[in-house]
Formats: structure tokens, C-alpha cells, sequence
């Protein structure tokens, strides 16, 4: 186990250093000066150099990615001055003359509109997308395996083919059309019965209590994005229930006299749940991604809807910082998939 874990992650740390590049190059060949960016268009020279200096943009390019690796490797060599402690939070390992290897959180730069680390800004945005996926996630495998199960078993019956019209229907809806009419409808129309908002975040401000977390704006954002997830593992489990509840040992359990529940559920269910597991890891890490036009439609303050703004104002340290961390969760969420899958189905070997 402990081999295959590191060479997944050796696969990992190949995929991310690839994310690097390609982020670092798509990024710096784009129109725009980043110091006029930061300080604005009426800036004067010392303050743009001064900008560009910070940076390393007054270097060549190959150097400029150096000190970008610098910045977002957990080892890195820095001066050893208090502002270099300050800005990189770094602890000291071995010093090496005026410079000194150091120990530090990847550092992601700062942004251009509002100056702030991008770190700083990820803290604040990613809770709260975290919990739009998890959610829509566990609403979209809770019903969707439900609804699998009942189809397999009732199969080629009028619930089979509703399951199977909802499941076609989930996946032909793009998340942002689902998003406009499910908050025109529930959000505007029924408003007065469902009591829920056309948009909002998962934290809002009360004039006597501060900020508290209202849980109604998150419903409508869950559910459309959780739409699509949803309709894969109706599918997905359909599938696979149909073909274990044909295999011999069912035959064998149904001729022991076991319990309809208990073939089902305990023998057929936990058989069929490999390639639901595979479904779940992969759409968990794309709802983190694919959050960004729910949020945006819904005004859910969260990584999606930062990340749009961001582009829209050509913030690139805060898009670039973004893309780099749905990255990484999806590499890691691959490393953790692959072990459990292992876990779940002796059949698999470690190879």
C-alpha cells in the first residue's frame, strides 16, 4: 500500500507541475501590464517599477518562472529579512549567506484590484463552495442511488422508465440553464410558498445578530448543481444493479430463502457501488469546479463566483491561485479514490 501511495503520488506531483506550466504561460503571454493593474492607470513611474520589482516582472521570463516556483514550493529559498519573514511567513530551516532555505505555505501573490493575498482570499471563498458541493454531492448520491436501485428492481415498470426520463432530462440540462429556471421558478414564482431567494450567499448580515449563516439560500444553488451528478448515478447504479443482481450468488441468496431487503441491500447494493464510487470522487472534484456559473447565476459567495469576477477584471494572481487549488483537489481526491476503491473491492490489486 505504502509503494502504490507514493507512486500515485509521484503521478500527482507530475500532474500539478504540468498545471504550473501551463498556467505560468497562459498567463504571462496575455495583454496587460500587471504593475497598472495593481496601482491603477494614473500610477507614476517609481511606484509601476516599484510594482514590477515585487513581482520579478522586470526579469526575463525564465527567471520570472523560477521565482514563481519559488513562491508555490513549500521549500523555497528566500532573503533572510523580517519583510521576507513577513510576506512568506516562512520558518527557517538552513541558512545559506544572505539568503536562507525556508519551511512555508505556497505563496500565491497578492491581487491586483484588491492587494490582498490570494491566500488570504481562497480562505475566505473555498468554505463556502466546499459546502455547496459537499451538499450537492450527498443530495445527488443519496437520491440518485435510491432511485438506481428502485429502477433496477422495478425494472422495464412505469418507475423504471420515470427514473430513466429524470436521469436523460438531468444530463441534457447545462448547470446554468437548470440554475436561471429553477431561480426564476422557486426563486421568483413560488417565492411566497418556498419561502427561498433568486440569490444569496451562505452568510448574511443581521443588523442585531452580525453575520449568521442562512441556510435557504443554499437549497436552490445545491440542487442545480447537483442535478447532473444526480442523473450519472441513477444511471450508474441502475446499471450495475441489474447486472449483479443476475450473477449466481444472487440465485444462491434468493434459494437460501434470504429476504428481498437483505439481497438488495446487504449482497447486490454493496457489489454494485464500485463504479458509483468512481462517479462520486470524479464529480465531487468537477462540482468544486463547475460551481463557478451556479454561484455566479445564484450570487453565492463562494471560489466560482470570485474566480468570474476575478476574470473580469483581468485579476490573473486570483485566477491563477484558483486554478491551482481546484487542481490539486482533484489530485488528491484521485490519489484517495484509487485506495478506497482498493478497499472496497478485494478483487482490486495494488499494482
Amino acid at each position: 500500500m505504502l509503494r502504490y501511495a507514493i507512486k500515485k503520488f509521484c503521478y500527482g506531483f507530475a500532474v500539478m507541475a504540468g498545471v504550473v506550466i501551463v498556467v505560468f504561460v497562459l498567463f504571462n503571454i496575455l495583454p496587460g501590464d500587471p504593475a497598472r493593474m495593481t496601482l491603477g492607470q494614473r500610477s507614476d513611474v517609481s511606484s509601476l517599477e516599484a510594482v514590477r520589482k515585487e513581482f520579478g516582472l522586470d526579469k526575463s521570463r525564465p527567471v520570472q518562472f523560477m521565482l514563481y516556483l519559488n513562491d508555490l514550493s513549500p521549500l523555497g529559498l528566500h532573503e533572510n529579512t523580517a519583510a521576507d519573514q513577513g510576506k512568506y511567513h516562512y520558518q527557517k530551516l538552513i541558512p545559506l549567506g544572505n539568503d536562507v532555505l525556508v519551511l512555508k505555505w505556497p505563496y500565491l501573490r497578492r491581487s491586483y484590484q484588491t492587494k490582498r493575498d490570494v491566500m488570504t482570499i481562497l480562505k475566505e471563498t473555498v468554505p463556502n463552495t466546499f459546502v455547496l458541493a459537499l451538499t450537492a454531492m450527498i443530495f445527488a448520491t443519496l437520491l440518485g442511488v435510491f432511485l438506481g436501485v428502485v429502477s433496477a428492481v422495478n425494472k422495464d415498470t412505469w418507475i423504471d422508465k420515470a427514473a430513466n426520463a429524470f436521469a436523460i432530462l438531468g444530463i441534457s440540462a447545462p448547470s446554468f440553464f437548470a440554475g436561471i429556471i429553477i431561480a426564476w421558478l422557486f426563486g421568483f414564482v413560488l417565492s411566497d410558498y418556498t419561502g427561498l431567494n433568486m440569490s444569496g450567499s451562505l452568510y448574511s448580515y443581521d443588523p442585531f445578530k452580525g453575520e449568521v449563516m442562512t441556510w435557504k439560500n443554499l437549497w436552490l444553488p445545491m440542487i442545480t448543481l447537483g442535478l447532473r451528478p444526480l442523473a450519472i448515478i441513477v444511471q450508474l447504479t441502475r446499471s450495475a444493479m441489474l447486472d449483479v443482481l443476475a450473477q449466481d450468488y444472487i440465485r444462491t441468496a434468493r434459494a437460501k430463502g434470504l429476504s428481498r431487503n437483505v439481497i438488495i441491500y446487504k449482497h447486490a447494493l454493496r457489489n454494485a457501488l464500485n463504479p458509483v464510487i468512481t462517479a462520486i470522487s470524479g464529480w465531487f472534484a468537477s462540482l468544486l469546479a463547475g460551481s463557478f456559473f451556479v454561484e455566479y447565476i445564484f450570487g453565492y459567495n463562494g471560489l466560482g463566483r470570485t474566480t468570474v469576477t476575478a476574470l473580469e477584471m483581468s485579476d490573473f494572481p486570483v485566477v491563477m491561485g484558483a486554478i491551482l487549488f481546484i487542481a490539486f483537489i482533484f489530485v488528491v481526491i484521485n490519489i484517495l479514490v484509487d485506495v478506497l476503491y482498493a478497499l472496497v473491492d478485494p478483487r482490486v490489486k495494488l499494482a
